[in-house]
């Protein structure tokens, strides 16, 4: 199989993907193995919605929707140009997933099958239904595929390569156990984002997507931010109130609710809108329905401070702060050469 073919098939699954990006599956025409597919992948999404409370339908159909939108041909082209791809022999590469906002792990999946090695995957319980089926699907399109994936429970074997994701915890047991293969390890990161007080409504209504998107707990949501002194929060909460419903999650209405009361017995000052509680803290791990802020007094004392502390920080938004900044509402729609933690991805399985 190459290439080519291998590029087609990841285009043909977007196809399909596309379905399912409205709230309401609307199926097509001309899509292949439709008839066998299209219920048995709408059978899944509202098996994943009961087995995690967090992947309600909103935050299940953004996520598909941002993988069809990557999915195209000139999508892929555009990602693969920079590389060259060799005929190396194929290596078996395991790929240990996380699961806290839907297909996690597809762009992992997507990249080793895609650089022609073989995958297998080992899945976080919490998102483990809507893989399987997808790479299913991607078998009846290019039937190479069949014998290049694989999905295990127990304990991972005979494998040449491995890229996993966890705790910072997880990742010192992973760098123990595969410290005699190649290997990208992945650890605990959070998002920051820099404001200055000029910011516009719409500047800080992304923000409020960038908080908020997959209830807070995607690596790339802002769970910290850095304000000038005196900075005035009336505009931050008002942009956020476009988010006001996601208190009528339990899951989520419950965590306010508990954090809230831990704040007020241990007496820390935080203020809060009745869905989202801010408090100043230097961590930049905050718990749900919550964001720490920082204080800064100096641009570039701040920005020599946020490299220092890289290794802990997934996406920086703000504007006209630094090169590599996000721009306000985008932090959850990276594109394909968008590697996680800088360390592409692609490069690392075309030289194992």
């Amino acid at each position: 199989m190459n290439l080519e073919q291998r590029i087609k098939a990841f285009i043909k699954l977007g196809d399909f993907i596309r379905q399912f990006t409205n709230n309401i599956p609307q199926k097509k025409e001309n899509i292949p193995f439709n008839d066998l597919f299209f219920d048995g992948f709408k059978h899944q999404l509202k098996i994943a919605q009961e087995q995690n409370k967090w992947f309600n339908t909103d935050n299940l159909t953004f996520a598909l929707n941002g993988w069809a939108e990557s999915l195209t041909e000139n999508n892929i082209n555009t990602w693969l140009k920079p590389y060259t791809f060799n005929s190396n022999p194929a290596k078996r590469v395991a790929i240990i997933m996380a699961g806290n906002i839907p297909l996690v792990g597809f762009h992992d999946f997507l990249s080793v099958l895609i650089t022609g090695h073989e995958v297998i995957v080992k899945q976080s319980s919490n998102d483990k239904h809507l893989l399987p089926f997808l790479a299913k699907y991607l078998e009846y399109i290019e039937p190479e595929f069949k014998s290049k994936i694989l999905f295990v429970d127990g304990k991972l074997d005979q494998f040449d390569a491995v890229i996993a994701t966890g705790s910072d915890n997880t990742a010192r047991y992973f760098e123990y156990y595969f410290k005699d293969k190649p290997a990208i390890i992945r650890k605990n990161r959070n998002s920051v984002a820099v404001l200055t007080g000029n910011e516009t409504t719409e500047d800080l209504e992304g923000l409020a997507d960038d908080i908020f998107r997959y209830y807070g707990l995607g690596c790339r949501n802002v769970s910290k931010l850095y304000v000038p002194k005196q900075y005035d929060f009336q505009n931050f909460f008002q942009a956020m109130y476009k988010w006001k419903d996601v208190i009528n999650d339990h899951k989520y209405a419950n965590n306010y609710d508990y954090n809230k009361a831990v704040y007020l017995m241990s007496e820390f000052d935080m203020l809060e809108n009745g869905f989202l509680m801010i408090k100043e803290d230097p961590s930049f791990s905050s718990p749900i329905a919550t964001l720490f802020y920082e204080y800064y007094n100096d641009v570039n004392s701040l920005k020599n401070e946020l490299i220092s502390k890289k290794s802990k920080i997934q996406c920086i938004v703000s504007k006209d702060f630094t090169e590599h900044e996000i721009v306000f509402g985008n932090t959850q729609s990276p594109k394909l050469w968008d590697y996680a933690d800088n360390v592409d991805t692609v490069a690392f399985l075309l030289k194992i």
